[in-house]
Formats: C-alpha cells, structure tokens, sequence
C-alpha cells in the first residue's frame, strides 16, 4: 500500500469516526430530552372538577387517581348523582393528562427520527424505532 492509499484510508477513518462522535452526540442528548420528559411525566399532576362542580379528581402521569376531592354541596346530592360526578371528573383528568403526557414524550421524541437505529450497527443494542413507536402511541394505546 502506497502513501497516497494510506492517507486515503486514513482520511475515510477521520471521517467515520467524526461521524460516529455525531451519532453519538446526538444520542447522549436525546437521552436526555428522553430522561427529563420520563421525570416531567413522574410528576405531572393533573386535575379537573365536575361540571356540577361536586367533585375535584387529581390524577398522576399515568391517568391514575391520586385524589377526590367533595365539595360541600356533595353532601346533598344522592349517591348516583356523586358517583356520576366524580367519574366525570376523574374521566376528564385522565382526558388531561394523556394530552399533556403525549405533548411532552412527542418533544422528546421528535428527535429520535434522524438517528439511526442502534440496532443497525449492534444487533444486542436496544431499538430506537421501538422507542419512537412507544412515545408515538396515545395514553390509551400504550400497554
């Protein structure tokens, strides 16, 4: 091998490598979004009143209860008429907080599309595409 098909090699390698910085890069920062949107989702609480304005629901990331709340005028509605009001609250506040989660795991996501799938490079690597077909699911969609 001549000097000339050295340097040739050479420069293709500088060139693979910065390449692979770059991928790298912009993984480590997409892990990131990724980590901060998954803390965000861990401490989202949402919540909504019935129209009746009997019940408060509050809900976590996840659409589950964390609270109910009665107003006073609860105490003189009938038992069918509270449970309707605390279901639609607690509907609507799962309603909430499956946007706000989408919203948030959409940000993150939306820069998974230009990386490559690590799959590609290592078979035993996790896949991105499982990732971003994750993230692209709604709330109710999602196992």
């Amino acid at each position: 091998m001549d000097r000339w098909e050295r340097e040739g090699l050479r420069s293709a390698n500088n060139g693979l490598r910065n390449q692979v910085d770059r991928m790298t890069d912009d993984f480590e920062e997409q892990r990131d979004k990724l980590a901060q949107a998954y803390r965000q989702v861990e401490s989202l609480r949402l919540q909504a009143i019935s129209a009746d304005q009997l019940a408060e629901v509050v809900v976590d990331g996840s659409g589950v209860v964390a609270e109910v709340r009665l107003t006073a005028a609860a105490t003189r509605a009938t038992p069918e008429q509270l449970g309707r009001s605390i279901t639609e609250a607690a509907r609507e506040a799962a309603r909430l907080a499956a946007e706000r989660v989408a919203a948030l795991t959409a940000e993150a996501a939306s820069g998974l599309e230009s990386l490559p799938d690590l799959t590609d490079f290592a078979p035993e690597a996790p896949s991105l595409r499982s990732i971003r077909d994750w993230l692209g699911r709604t709330g109710e969609d999602r196992p």
